[in-house]
């Protein structure tokens, strides 16, 4: 039976990246198959689901930076968008009730309030995915949404307390002491070096410390993101984050799964979850209008709300619990089960059209900005040579490429952090994001010296930032040179294919590099 369902979700997940949808939406859809097929869920499936969400969460607190959580637009936004939203969702059943939409709709207050709140969380697995597909954590809307949903963690953690009456333990105030234990924790991982013990020690700190929040009666999972935000600024922080990566999306394949196990809904239930989508809509414009209340920019809310724009799943432990308590009939288990599932898919596929659908309406976006708003990007003076994404390669490219042509290059860079940094090298570096339309229409106007950029290298993590980025210089009327870098053949021949000059597949060609390197040594010899 194991074989079944990872033979089922293979198939899924791969016709979905074929289609061009992320293999999340084959998972989802696995899921649900395999349960109207009458197939029995195997028994490890919702360890490995939770394992995932705890390893998500871990890895969530390596990227995380504490003071974002403090800012007035994370937490303001976060409150009053879960409390006008419940408001607003009980308004709309009490209305569906009265028209007779649904006679599903027809339940007390005190459920009505319970179903309002449950729909008013976003879902942390499915908004991550998304913005790790695009490389976008740290780019401020990504850290934007990332507060949000941490945010809305601690209020689940009330909720859990309030609805269930189980406290805290009193040692739960021991868990303070945690911050004093970051040096040895620090020792620990930089001592691990770098191979098979580094992911072992991100299991063992993850699972750590949610067995340590669970031993003083609190979420589990809440324990990983303490601990991951305890090492977020250790320098091989993002080297952990990267070891974990592949355990963390595999054993997340079993959180969707286990969705599709949830409930199976009837044709009136598919009804009533039709209108409780249809809503998402209003979900988008109260993130993206309380966003804008708080200076946030045009785009940065555009982006951040579309990512929150999905019901989590959060809401099936609300409903569980509500069951549980008799405030809720199961049947709205399944009804929320099914919303839940569906508004993944939509987010996905409206994500990765997110940018594409920006540049086409940026002014209608931009109209909503407030005045004083931070400038969204800085331009490059004078540049001739732009190199996008200042990691490893972004930099390493910089170094090499700037003493022959001093003062016309620039790096571009999505993370304010990392800018910081950079600067203060000495390195000739500008905020911006390389698939914001706006920034490349003021990037390539030409400079105070009549020069323009006439070479755009793109150093960028994701394949599909890339191509985003191709399409954003397309609309941008750029006809200059482009070169970029690969993981893999498949990714270079399609970047060739969208026209870019040169493609350098780092992993193939490292050898002619190291080879080039070591040639002087024979050369000596001789």
């Amino acid at each position: 039976m194991d074989f079944l369902w990872i033979l089922v979700a293979f198939a899924g997940g791969f016709i979905m990246k074929q289609i061009g949808m992320p293999p999340l939406v084959g998972f989802l859809l696995a899921g649900f198959g395999l349960h109207a097929a009458g197939v029995e869920p195997a028994d490890n499936l919702q360890t490995l689901a939770d394992l995932g969400i705890t390893l998500m969460l871990f890895t969530i607190g390596l990227k995380l930076d504490v003071r974002a959580l403090i800012r007035p637009e994370v937490w303001a936004t976060t409150s009053l968008n879960t409390a006008i939203w419940t408001v607003l969702m009980v308004g709309l059943l009490v209305l569906a009730s009265w028209l007779g939409i649904s006679h599903y709709y027809d339940v007390s207050w005190t459920t009505q309030a319970l179903i309002g709140f449950a729909l008013s969380f976003s879902s942390t697995v499915c908004v991550v995915k998304m913005l790790e597909e695009s490389s976008e954590l740290k780019a401020k809307h990504g850290r934007l949404a990332l507060g949000i949903l941490i945010i809305q963690d601690i209020f689940a953690v009330l909720f859990l307390v309030a609805s269930t009456g189980k406290m805290p333990s009193v040692w739960a105030l021991a868990l303070l002491l945690l911050w004093f234990a970051r040096p040895l924790l620090y020792r620990l991982v930089q001592a691990a070096g770098h191979g098979e013990l580094l992911p072992l020690l991100g299991f063992f700190l993850a699972l750590g410390g949610s067995e340590l929040f669970y031993a003083v009666d609190l979420k589990g999972d809440l324990g990983a993101l303490v601990v991951g935000m305890l090492l977020a600024r250790h320098p091989k922080g993002s080297e952990l984050y990267k070891a974990l990566m592949g355990f963390k999306d595999l054993f997340l394949i079993g959180f969707f799964l286990s969705i599709g196990f949830t409930a199976l809904p009837s044709a009136d239930m598919a009804v009533s979850a039709a209108m409780l989508l249809l809503i998402l809509v209003a979900k988008f414009a109260l993130f993206f209008w309380l966003l804008t209340r708080f200076k946030v920019s045009g785009r940065s809310s555009y982006l951040a709300a579309l990512a929150l724009t999905n019901y989590s799943e959060f809401g099936l432990i609300v409903a569980h619990l509500s069951v549980k308590n008799g405030w809720m009939s199961e049947d709205w288990l399944v009804i929320i089960a099914l919303v839940m599932s569906v508004s993944f898919i939509l987010s996905s596929f409206l994500y990765r059209r997110a940018h594409h659908i920006y540049a086409l309406h940026k002014d209608t976006f931009n109209r909503f900005e407030r005045s004083g708003v931070a400038p969204k990007f800085e331009r490059p003076a004078n540049a001739e040579i732009l190199i996008l994404g200042m990691g490893r390669v972004g930099k390493g490219a910089y170094q090499a490429i700037t003493p022959d042509y001093p003062e016309q290059v620039w790096g571009i860079e999505s993370d304010s952090e990392r800018v910081a940094r950079l600067r203060q090298e000495g390195i000739c570096v500008a905020l911006g994001d390389s698939d914001d339309l706006e920034f490349w229409q003021q990037a390539l106007k030409p400079g105070a010296n009549g020069r323009a950029v006439k070479l755009v290298m793109l150093a960028l993590p994701s394949q599909v930032e890339m191509l985003s980025t191709l399409e954003m210089l397309r609309l941008a009327g750029y006809q200059g040179r482009t070169a970029a870098v690969a993981r893999y053949e498949d990714e270079r021949q399609q970047l060739l294919s969208l026209g870019v000059d040169v493609v350098f597949n780092y992993y193939a060609e490292v050898g002619a590099g190291f080879a080039a390197e070591t040639r002087p040594l024979l050369q000596s010899e001789a």
